[in-house]
This record gives C-alpha cells, sequence and structure tokens, in this order.
C-alpha cells in the first residue's frame, strides 16, 4: 500500500529554492511512498468566510482539500518573508483548516521545512507555521524540522546537492511515515 504525502509551496516563484527542496524530498522518499506537490496553491483566492460555504466552494479551494483530505500526512516547505510564513501558504493553511475542529488537517500528521540564502534558512517561520498547524490540531513531527541557510549553495542546477541537506530532507520524510505508522496502531 503507497502513503501518499501532499507538499504545499509556499514560494512561487520560479526556480524557488523551496520547490527545489520538496522535489528533493519527494525524489528520494523511501519505496511505497509518492510525495505529491500540490501545484495549485496560486490560484487559491484569499480565504474570505463568505466564499467557504459547502457545495459552492471555489473550485482551487475544493481541490486544495481534496488533496490534503486524500493524503496520509503533509510535506510544507517554505521561505521566510519577513520573519514568517508567507502569505501563499497561511491561505492555504486557513483555507484547509475549515470546518474548524473538524477539517481535512485535524490530526493530519505534517513536517515543516523551510530554507533561504540567510543565515537562519527560515527558522522563525517555522515558529509561526507550528502556531497555526497548532490551531488547526494538525500533528507536527517535531522531531524533524529542517532548516536549511545558505541555499543558493546547497541547491545547484535544480538539485539539493548538499548531502547532510539530503540527509535531513529524507529524514523529514521517514519522521512523517513513523507518525503515520503511530497513529494507525493507535487508532
Amino acid at each position: 500500500m503507497t502513503t501518499r504525502i501532499l507538499a504545499l509551496v509556499g514560494s512561487l516563484r520560479a526556480g524557488s529554492y523551496n520547490r527545489q527542496l520538496a522535489e528533493a524530498a519527494a525524489k528520494h522518499a523511501p519505496e511505497g511512498t509518492d510525495v505529491e506537490i500540490f501545484e495549485g496553491l496560486a490560484e487559491v483566492p484569499f480565504y474570505n468566510e463568505d466564499l467557504d460555504r459547502p457545495g459552492a466552494l471555489p473550485g482551487p479551494v475544493q481541490a486544495l482539500r481534496d488533496a490534503v483530505g486524500r493524503a496520509d500526512a503533509l510535506l510544507l516547505v517554505t521561505p521566510e518573508y519577513n520573519g514568517s510564513l508567507t502569505a501563499v501558504l497561511k491561505n492555504a493553511i486557513d483555507w484547509a483548516s475549515r470546518p474548524a475542529f473538524a477539517s481535512v488537517l485535524a490530526y493530519k500528521p505534517v513536517a515543516i521545512m523551510a530554507t533561504s540564502r540567510g543565515p537562519l534558512g527560515g527558522a522563525r517561520c517555522l515558529e509561526h507555521m507550528k502556531v497555526a498547524l497548532d490551531s488547526c490540531l494538525s500533528r507536527v513531527t517535531l522531531a524533524r524540522e529542517v532548516i536549511i541557510t545558505a541555499a543558493e549553495t546547497r541547491i545547484k542546477d535544480g538539485r539539493l546537492v548538499d548531502e547532510t541537506c539530503l540527509h535531513f530532507a529524507g529524514g523529514a520524510v521517514e519522521a512523517l511515515l513513523t507518525e503515520i505508522a503511530i497513529f494507525k496502531s493507535a487508532g
């Protein structure tokens, strides 16, 4: 049986280091694990409760909720903007978090990663992601947060070339698989 992990990338930039980090995690995922990168975040409108009506959701929002709902776990990968997570990723979390306490994010295992050119690698945004995900009742795998500094030296020609960072990215996926197994055995 294949384990499905959905990756949400908080950068829409062509050539995004975070996109490339998500692709590396997908490429190096263990056999039997499918890591799919969600392609529609640019089309998801800003959260508006007036649009959040069962049976009448905007198509991109329904596609996001359906994809999150089908996934066994999530992998969130984002740069840090002004000390926090990006608007595009926060918006995706906001849409996926509804209805409150019964959303597709409730009890979903989540691994978080960040990379940037800077010396902190996005460390501050991970804290903000944890706060948002905690309010959604998601289960963040704290054992394997991934922060990659100096991205331009570790990601070259669209590939994560730093072996230690590759190990960290693979470790995040493995932590998700462990979390899924624990949850299934407890349930």
